[in-house]
């Protein structure tokens, strides 16, 4: 069994939520949130940053840490026991740009429902609840877009 390590963020502009459509060779096909494996000396918090960035074009700042996933799934030649670190981040305007190279065909900004429906993974839905509950919280007390958390 092999141990793996991503990290990704549930990013969010004026209450929406950024989603990616993923479709690799029809056999992998959905909605997802960006997210990606940690680099050697690479901090958490610098991965979901990045990959963010690289997978959809999006520069995003960290608000707060959300808490981990953890999955298992099969490879040809192994099973995979991946942790996956998640960030509240704040984007600064509703653009995206999906990365092909990845498979990613498509990519917006979604009313929490709408991106709720939309994620493929149960894992990632608790995820999305998690950092939407923290999102509003943050908001209502005008604390979102000012400072960081984590």
């Amino acid at each position: 069994m092999l141990e793996a390590t991503s990290c990704g963020g549930v990013v969010i502009f004026r209450g929406k939520v950024l989603v990616l459509y993923k479709n690799y060779k029809n056999k992998y096909e959905g909605w997802v949130l960006p997210k990606g494996t940690v680099e050697e000396g690479e901090e958490y918090k610098e991965t979901a940053t990045r990959e963010v960035k690289e997978e959809s074009g999006v520069s995003a700042k960290i608000m707060k840490y959300i808490g981990k996933s953890e999955y298992v799934f099969n490879t040809s030649d192994d099973i995979v026991n991946k942790t996956v670190h998640w960030y509240l981040m704040m984007a600064d305007n509703y653009y995206s740009k999906p990365q092909k190279e990845e498979f990613f065909v498509d990519s917006g900004y979604y009313k929490f429902h709408e991106a709720y429906h939309l994620l493929k993974f149960v894992n990632e839905k608790q995820i999305l609840e998690r950092a939407y509950a923290e999102y509003l919280d943050l908001k209502a007390n005008h604390m979102w877009g000012n400072k960081k958390f984590y």
